[in-house]
């Protein structure tokens, strides 16, 4: 059964004509005919009947009639849909981002929700580990956070930006007139440090060499108090250059330690439908000026 046939089936309904019919669908009359009898053979009743002077609708006819008219009806609001999602007009993106992304997704989302106010953004925080879970089981449409340090199966990741891992202080702090700061200057004072388990964390713990002493004296998992710790305290703290995007009142300085790089990316499954409104948001991500600042330092 093809929605062609429906369609014909309706429009010699509502004429009792099949010359009309034929007319109003821009098709010959024969054709019309011969769909019309291969939608009856399908269904094994007769829906019209026909004389050379009449043609009316069958007990089984008038009982298929309003179906015919609630597909045809479905079918073109299935049409509208996608005509919508197409043009950005209508959709839900679901989007991952660990808590150092936080920052510089701030101006993306405006700009995406005054280009395209009738798309519903869902954002999830997670560390890395539970964002590649809901990647791969569809929770999310895509993820923003730093590379791993290990591919993860069935997921590509796109770099975005270079980025580093970065002292941080206040700017009353001694470390804060440095223009790099060692392992040895971070032993001489206390740390406030991301969880483990966290980017930031799992970097500035590779980078560390056995034996070095550290004084870590808080772990926290939530960003912004970790940051207002080290504003109002001589405390001294590890992140990703990208995470103090825009903050104020602290001051990031390049840790000199090799192998400091951390690459900013986009996780998508592989093989995976690419939804429009994600290709969209994602262009606006890479045009943001936080994401251009980022890629400038590096040039």
């Amino acid at each position: 059964m093809e929605l062609r046939q429906l369609r014909y089936f309706v429009k010699v309904s509502e004429t009792l004509n099949f010359s009309e019919a034929a007319k109003a669908l821009s098709v010959t009359q024969s054709t019309l005919s011969q769909q019309i009898k291969q939608l009856e053979d399908e269904l094994g009743e007769p829906l019209l009947t026909r004389t050379s002077h009449s043609v009316a609708l069958t007990e089984a006819g008038h009982t298929i009639l309003a179906n015919a008219r609630q597909a045809l009806h479905e079918a073109s609001l299935c049409a509208e849909r996608i005509n919508d999602l197409n043009r950005l007009a209508t959709g839900t993106l679901n989007i991952g981002v660990t808590y150092s992304f936080s920052p510089i997704l701030t101006e993306t989302i405006q700009t995406f929700m005054k280009m395209y106010p009738k798309i519903k953004l869902n954002i999830f925080y997670k560390p890395m580990s539970e964002l590649m879970e809901l990647l791969k089981d569809g929770t999310v449409d895509f993820a923003l956070a730093f590379k791993p340090s290990k591919n993860v199966e069935g997921i590509e990741s796109h770099i975005l930006f270079q980025n580093c891992l970065s002292v941080v202080v206040a700017p009353h702090h001694p470390l804060a007139a440095h223009e790099r700061v060692t392992l040895h200057d971070l032993g001489k004072y206390d740390l406030a440090l991301p969880s483990k388990g966290l980017q930031a964390r799992n970097a500035f713990d590779a980078i560390v060499s056995p034996g070095v002493d550290l004084r870590i004296r808080i772990e926290l998992n939530e960003v912004n108090i970790l940051l207002k710790l080290v504003r109002q305290s001589m405390l001294v703290s590890v992140l990703a250059e990208a995470t103090i995007h825009n903050e104020r009142d602290i001051k990031a300085i390049p840790l000199d330690v090799p192998d400091n790089e951390m690459a900013g990316c986009v996780h998508i499954l592989k093989n995976a439908y690419r939804k429009k409104s994600m290709l969209e948001f994602i262009r606006l991500l890479s045009e943001s000026v936080a994401v251009r600042e980022r890629q400038n330092a590096w040039l």
